[in-house]
């Protein structure tokens, strides 16, 4: 899969993404997203449910080495 594409603005102000993409992250119709604006860009980063993040982090070193006072 590539890394860019090419699109447009409809008329009503829409984006239409392609299905590579949306089939590639598991993007399904009605999902929400929120938009950041950064610098001149725009990125998209999808709206979930804390249920759905449940298990993101399993396996992950949590051990920290910590100075006498913080402790």
């Amino acid at each position: 899969m590539k890394n860019r594409y090419h699109v447009v603005v409809s008329p009503e102000k829409g984006i239409v993404i392609s299905n590579e993409i949306l089939e590639s992250l598991g993007i399904a119709p009605g999902e929400e997203f929120q938009i950041i604006k950064y610098e001149n860009r725009i990125e998209l980063m999808p709206v979930k449910e804390m249920t759905r993040t449940r298990g993101a982090f399993e396996g992950i070193d949590t051990t920290v080495v910590r100075e006498r006072d913080r402790v």
